[in-house]
């Protein structure tokens, strides 16, 4: 593979990023417009949802005929009509002369169509540069299409040894300021962000994006006997939406109580409780495509028990609370084997200022 396809390539990682927060349910997606001597013509990426393609960006920016030219994308350039028309026919029509393509649109609408559409034209396409990374890029969508389900991270704060909390329930603040602005960008990136109602409760938390040009994820509370107040920052009518997920046996007079902005869903119970894997199934209907689980340690392991859970994105703060009563970020389960352990795979560790962020996958 050519070294200059993969530096090009990732420079459409990089130009694609730059759009996280703002094309959901879309892919993140980059291209490059490129001559025979690896001269970058022009760029472009999806800059919002609705808005026109990566694709369609960089060509329409090139300030030359771009015949017998070549433009790499990190995603399939997709076939048909949607809210913008196809970019492979624009492709063809600019007679572009080949294609790199890092991965195969998973959408069943695309799936090797595009591909197959730019070799009929006569356009050479090349398939697989850095797709492993492209796949990284776009895991979110990837499982969108594939599973027809919201991707879900865990993220957590904690000492060395698995804390979020003292036994008294001190947690502020475990992680420094550093961790904490990257906290708010990893927010900016989720269509929603998720807690329990003991965490309301406890913490009465904002649960906002406070990056610069960030965005407020939908915001959405495990409330299974509807208890948190309705008074909670969480709640707050700052135009964001509200969700409260909560059992089938409550009242209409309680759901009164609440603010008119907050959106009240019932879902059958479980064991006493809401049951997640409904709840998921509910909230991908309202086509929330990614969900940001920011709770305590029992909401934690309900998710990680019954599979729910793709990520787990742990803020290690170089402190150890020494305290067999102390709160962990997962608890309620009891092992007897170590080989009853629910198994990861760490995919990156970053050092940031005194602390590290260790992002892992779940091996279901």
């Amino acid at each position: 593979m050519h070294n200059e396809y993969k530096k090009l390539m990732r420079r459409c990682i990089k130009l694609a990023k730059k759009s996280e927060g703002h094309v959901s349910p879309n892919p993140l997606v980059g291209a490059i417009v490129f001559d025979d001597d690896f001269r970058i013509i022009s760029e472009g990426r999806h800059e919002n949802y609705g808005e026109n393609h990566a694709e369609r960006n960089a060509i329409i920016s090139a300030k030359e005929d771009l015949k017998g030219k070549s433009i790499i994308v990190n995603l399939e350039p997709c076939s048909h009509f949607g809210k913008t028309p196809p970019c492979a026919d624009l492709i063809i029509e600019k007679g572009i002369k080949k294609v790199i393509v890092g991965m195969v649109d998973p959408n069943p609408k695309v799936a090797g169509n595009g591909i197959k559409k730019l070799q009929n034209a006569g356009i050479e396409v090349v398939v697989g540069v850095l797709e492993e990374e492209c796949r990284k890029l776009n895991e979110i969508f990837i499982k969108n299409q594939e599973k027809k389900a919201s991707f879900v991270t865990i993220k957590t704060a904690t000492t060395l040894d698995g804390k979020i909390a003292t036994s008294t329930g001190s947690s502020k603040w475990i992680t420094d300021e550093v961790s904490r602005a990257e906290v708010q960008k990893l927010r900016n990136k989720y269509d929603a962000i998720l807690t329990s109602s003991q965490t309301v409760i406890k913490d009465n938390p904002s649960m906002t994006c406070r990056m610069k040009n960030g965005r407020n994820p939908i915001r959405i509370v495990i409330d299974t006997n509807l208890k948190t107040p309705p008074e909670s920052k969480i709640y707050n009518d700052d135009g964001t939406k509200v969700i409260i997920i909560t059992g089938e046996n409550i009242s209409e007079q309680e759901i009164k109580r609440y603010p008119s902005n907050v959106q009240i869903i019932k879902c059958e119970p479980e064991n006493g409780h809401v049951n997640l894997k409904k709840a998921l199934e509910i909230l991908f209907e309202q086509k929330i495509m990614s969900i940001l689980i920011e709770a305590g340690g029992t909401l934690n392991n309900a998710f990680i028990q019954n599979n729910l859970v793709d990520n787990l994105v742990q803020f290690i703060a170089p402190k150890l609370l020494s305290d067999e009563k102390a709160i962990g970020f997962s608890y309620g389960c009891k092992r007897n084997k170590i080989s009853e352990c629910n198994n990861l795979i760490i995919v990156s560790t970053k050092r940031l200022k005194n602390d590290i962020i260790i992002n892992s996958k779940f091996l279901h």
